[in-house]
């Protein structure tokens, strides 16, 4: 695992827009372009990203923290995304991905990661309780995708 890189743009937009067509993990209705990579890159700053390669060099899964709110207060707290390539989900890549940016998140004195997930991926819920978080609030109705509402629930963990 190493740090995100521009090299991996195209990469990590075609991992995330398989989750924007194909599932309620990612949040926009359309495919983004990988000019919105740039928006990844911009939300990380100052804080720990990765990716995972495989064999052969591919990026088969990303990672960061992020900002949850940009007021000083708060900047011992950090929302985590995180998208495996459906090929290679199941085998602990995303657990791996979770400890690191746990790990150098600590380094950087963060001390709460949040996760926002949609109430329509209980997958995601699910792999979040089995990693120690715990549902903290939830919005209900919120948001909306492919015609269905759903619920925005946020689970947290302390470091």
């Amino acid at each position: 695992m190493s740090p995100i890189s521009n090299e991996d743009r195209k990469s990590i937009i075609d991992i995330f827009n398989h989750y924007v067509e194909n599932s309620f993990a990612a949040y926009p209705e359309t495919k983004i372009p990988y000019e919105a990579f740039d928006m990844f890159l911009q939300m990380s700053k100052g804080y720990p990203t990765a990716k995972v390669k495989d064999e052969n060099g591919r990026v088969i899964g990303f990672g960061l923290l992020r900002s949850h709110n940009p007021m000083p207060t708060f900047d011992k707290t950090a929302e985590i995304t995180y998208f495996i390539h459906p090929d290679h989900t199941g085998k602990g890549i995303g657990t791996k991905l979770l400890s690191l940016l746990e790990e150098e998140g600590m380094k950087k004195g963060i001390t709460n990661i949040l996760a926002n997930i949609s109430s329509l991926n209980p997958r995601s819920i699910d792999f979040h309780k089995k990693n120690g978080f715990i549902e903290c609030g939830r919005f209900k109705s919120v948001g909306r995708k492919k015609g269905q509402l759903f619920d925005t629930v946020w689970m947290q963990k302390g470091l």
